[in-house]
């Protein structure tokens, strides 16, 4: 289980990013955390691997505090998938697929790529579960499609049997159907592997199609926290709306001279 307590982050020039949030989110858990950019998802999400230490509170996987004496302790047991992805273009999806386990292999191993076989059959087994055909594991990722690269940095995620995955805008650049079937093969994969998904998303429609779970932000705060079903248009209004603009009135010269003069 993730665990928040009153958690927040200011960064420098005080700018608060994350206000005093606390939260649960069970193991298996699909999570979608909504809200506009600027809202603080992409700094939760931070805080919850380790990446960004809180300014105060406490947030903890399981038993252990995530702070800076065991970041990368934290870190072998969370995935990431990135909106940039980084995949290796020059190498093939198996490849790129294996290399989510390189982190937990010896050093001489690493260096050399050297995987077991029972690695490279999980690799092969994730590859399927989201969606990718056997005679294309030695194409290389640069010849692939957009959906396609996603999909394999999916498989990448899961490679390493973590016990959360983290998913930054997944789908940001894809298209409405490929993205839809992106987002399917990441909830399937993480079912089949009972593994706890966080997902920040800006489009309110899948997160209503495929989270078990949704948590809105807004100006680092949570203003919804709930099932799909329990959304609703005066939620949504007051994750999404607009902040008043200041109306600024004309600057009278000094003087309080009037308008007719200063124009003539």
């Amino acid at each position: 289980m993730l665990q928040l307590d009153s958690v927040s982050k200011i960064y420098p020039g005080n700018t608060k990013a994350v206000d005093n949030i606390s939260l649960k989110i069970p193991d298996g858990e699909f999570c979608v955390l909504l809200g506009p950019s600027g809202a603080g998802k992409s700094t939760l999400m931070g805080l919850i691997n380790g990446l960004v230490l809180p300014t105060s509170g406490s947030v903890y996987l399981d038993d252990e505090e995530v702070n800076s004496r065991n970041q990368k302790k934290v870190q072998q047991r969370i995935s990431m998938i990135h909106q940039q992805l980084h995949l290796v273009p020059r190498l093939s999806m198996l490849h790129n697929v294996l290399s989510g386990k390189l982190h937990a292999l010896p050093l001489w191993r690493a260096l050399i790529k050297h995987f077991s076989d029972d690695d490279q059959r999980r690799a092969c087994q994730l590859l399927s579960e989201v969606g990718l055909r056997e005679n294309q594991l030695h194409r290389r990722v640069s010849a692939l499609s957009g959906g396609q690269q996603q999909r394999v940095a999916i498989a990448r995620a899961f490679m390493a049997h973590p016990e959360m995955v983290l998913a930054d805008e997944p789908v940001a650049s894809l298209d409405p159907t490929v993205s839809r079937s992106v987002l399917a093969s990441l909830k399937y994969t993480s079912q089949q592997h009972k593994t706890t998904v966080v997902c920040s998303l800006h489009q309110v429609d899948y997160a209503l199609e495929f989270a078990d779970r949704i948590i809105a932000m807004r100006a680092g705060a949570i203003v919804f926290d709930g099932s799909p079903d329990q959304i609703s248009e005066s939620a949504l209004t007051e994750i999404y709306k607009q902040e008043p603009k200041i109306k600024v009135e004309p600057r009278q010269p000094e003087g309080d001279i009037p308008q007719e003069v200063v124009a003539a």
